[in-house]
């Protein structure tokens, strides 16, 4: 009978000269792991905020140095391929880079399903063609057909993403939701579906929001955790970017006390606060400003891709 391969613990490979992290103090390298968050907390927009940072060496939300340039890779399947790329050029912007001129490469099937072998050869072989340093996977809920409660279903697909990042030596960023209703439980235990997710990360990030505040918890397997930094979307032009806020700084943003010095960041805040759709009369009353400046910066956040319009009214775009 063949045995397992073994090696005595001190003539493993020492990795102590390799870089700890991808992006210093939010990601470690070639980790995987969940970013996590309620509706509408801003978690695609931290998502690609990482993107740019890895594929341009900029810092992610103006705070967080990544420790090396290298592509990235994702898949969105919820949001349309223009927003994305929308908010990537609000993001590089942000960021003074140029989407261009960036390794970031997007998946651009209209459904992958990591509980089908054919799907999971096809993700493995786009990775080993890439060679990205990072993976971005939004959202999981998307990405297979089966009970994310049960431990049996979700165990199979995250081997799966732990396999690959082993293999290809790539960090995995799987997006995921929160259960409704608990913002009182410690951040890992409030994910949705089976307690696998939590315990299957190396690094995993949060998003909560508060009636004032956006906050961001990272917390990691082998390095101190980090929680409640207080970041801020913010509108400067058309680039609308995440940044970290700063002690004592007030910056112009979605909930800051500047809020109506722009009609779109009055409008941005009133549809988070009610979180579901709204009309243009409401919008009206709820903003108080006039229907002509308000049909304007409708037009401009759709253009943008923060909003979009259905037959019920007006909604922020899934983030």
């Amino acid at each position: 009978m063949n045995s397992l391969p073994v090696k005595r613990a001190f003539d493993l490979a020492d990795s102590t000269d390799e870089p700890k992290w991808l992006i210093e103090g939010l990601w470690a390298d070639q980790a995987v792991g969940i970013l996590g968050g309620e509706p509408k907390s801003c978690k695609t927009f931290l998502a690609l905020d990482m993107a740019v940072s890895v594929a341009s060496g900029a810092a992610c939300m103006g705070r967080f140095q990544p420790l090396r340039k290298a592509p990235v890779l994702m898949f969105p399947a919820e949001d349309a391929l223009c927003v994305i790329r929308q908010r990537l050029e609000g993001i590089c912007a942000a960021a003074n880079t140029r989407l261009d001129a960036l390794p970031i490469y997007v998946i651009t099937s209209t459904q992958l399903l990591l509980d089908l072998h054919q799907d999971q050869k096809l993700l493995r072989q786009t990775v080993a063609e890439i060679k990205p340093a990072l993976l971005i996977l939004d959202p999981f809920i998307r990405l297979h057909r089966g009970d994310e409660n049960a431990s049996k279903e979700v165990a199979p697909i995250l081997g799966y993403l732990r396999r690959l990042q082993r293999e290809l030596h790539v960090s995995v960023l799987l997006v995921h939701h929160v259960r409704k209703g608990s913002a009182t439980k410690r951040p890992g235990q409030a994910l949705r579906g089976s307690s696998d997710l939590h315990g299957w990360g190396d690094s995993n990030l949060y998003l909560r929001r508060t009636s004032t505040h956006l906050l961001l918890s990272a917390e990691h397997r082998a390095a101190p955790c980090r929680d409640n930094i207080p970041i801020e979307l913010c509108l400067n032009g058309s680039a609308l970017a995440l940044t970290v806020k700063a002690e004592g700084e007030q910056p112009e943003t979605i909930a800051g006390p500047t809020a109506h010095a722009d009609p779109r960041h009055r409008v941005i805040k009133a549809m988070a606060e009610l979180d579901r759709p709204v009309s243009l009369k409401q919008l009206r009353n709820l903003c108080r400003i006039r229907t002509a400046t308000l049909c304007e910066t409708l037009a401009n956040l759709k253009d943008l891709g923060t909003v979009s319009q259905g037959p019920e009214g007006y909604t922020l775009a899934k983030t």
